[in-house]
């Protein structure tokens, strides 16, 4: 691949024989920090082009083919800042890292724009990065509604692409806690399958053969019996509900979850039982930086309820 030099709003490049083949918006989530619904969108806004000419986001791309791509200046937002109690973990003029409580949203949706962490960042940290849209500034990664624990904010465009980068090059550490139904056979193992949306139900996902690939390390760590399993997930991709897909394919759903283990026990638990406990990364300024947080007081007591059932058993 080679570029030819722009302003920093636009992009040119020339596709590589080697390259020949890639879907053209494969090819500029790769280049150009963006995702590939986001390069959709630029497509659709007629703001990319392949040899002078529109195309769609599926192209083809062919040898020598000159792709040029013009990013847009943010949109102003227009969400509204609110104070809500939020638990800043580390906080400087590129990022911050969040430890998101259960049950609070990340982002708004179409009709939901109060009560989610970015209305709670745009009045603790107004100065965030606009790669994300209008909806989303700052949001480089996100966690469901109902898992708790770390994640990381940008404050700025380019230190949103610098982890974007390391998000697609697997670079980032993300580890979770999860409190999962049954016993697991093996100590520790990865689990590698292909994770796609579900075929009847657009708000599941599932393993399909014909999804993304996704892998999932896991490592046992307390048995409660044969009735529970507390497991640590190491992600090595970042696809939607990626632990709890796998995890339920496996066998051993996430307790409390009400998506993949809704028939289930949840030991009292309002949400599932699942916390973002460790977070590291490259800083664009200063290197290397991990992070790590307790588990909250419910996924305490749930594991006390655990404990408890085995000694009662």
């Amino acid at each position: 691949m080679t570029e030819r030099q722009h302003p920093a709003d636009k992009h040119e490049f020339i596709c590589r024989e080697l390259e020949a083949g890639t879907r053209l918006d494969r090819y500029l989530a790769e280049r150009i920090g963006q995702t590939r619904s986001q390069i959709k969108r630029l497509i659709d806004s007629g703001l990319i082009h392949v040899n002078g000419s529109a195309v769609k986001a599926g192209y083809s791309l062919k040898p020598f083919d000159r792709i040029e791509a013009v990013i847009p200046e943010p949109e102003p937002l227009e969400l509204e800042p609110e104070n809500l109690e939020l638990q800043i973990v580390y906080q400087d003029e590129d990022l911050a890292v969040i430890n998101k409580p259960a049950g609070l949203v990340v982002h708004p949706g179409a009709g939901n724009v109060r009560g989610t962490l970015v209305n709670a960042l745009l009045y603790h940290c107004p100065d965030l990065s606009g790669i994300g849209g209008k909806l989303r500034p700052g949001i480089v990664h996100r966690l469901d509604k109902g898992t708790s624990g770390l994640l990381v904010i940008a404050k700025n465009d380019h230190t949103h692409r610098h982890l974007a980068a390391q998000m697609k090059d697997r670079t980032v550490k993300r580890h979770y806690l999860a409190l999962v139904h049954g016993r697991l056979k093996h100590r520790h193992g990865t689990i590698d399958q292909p994770i796609g949306r579900h075929p009847h139900d657009r708000k599941k996902m599932a393993v399909r053969e014909q999804g993304r690939r996704a892998l999932t390390e896991f490592e046992v760590r307390e048995h409660f019996g044969g009735r529970y399993t507390l497991v640590e997930c190491r992600l090595q991709t970042g696809r939607t509900h990626q632990i709890r897909v796998h995890l339920a394919a496996i066998g051993h759903p996430v307790v409390g979850d009400p998506t993949y283990g809704k028939k289930l026990g949840n030991l009292g638990s309002k949400r599932q039982l699942l916390h973002a406990f460790y977070l590291a990364f490259s800083h664009p300024r200063r290197g290397w930086m991990d992070f790590s947080t307790d588990l909250p007081a419910d996924f305490l007591e749930a594991l006390t309820r655990a404990r408890h059932g085995v000694k009662n058993a």
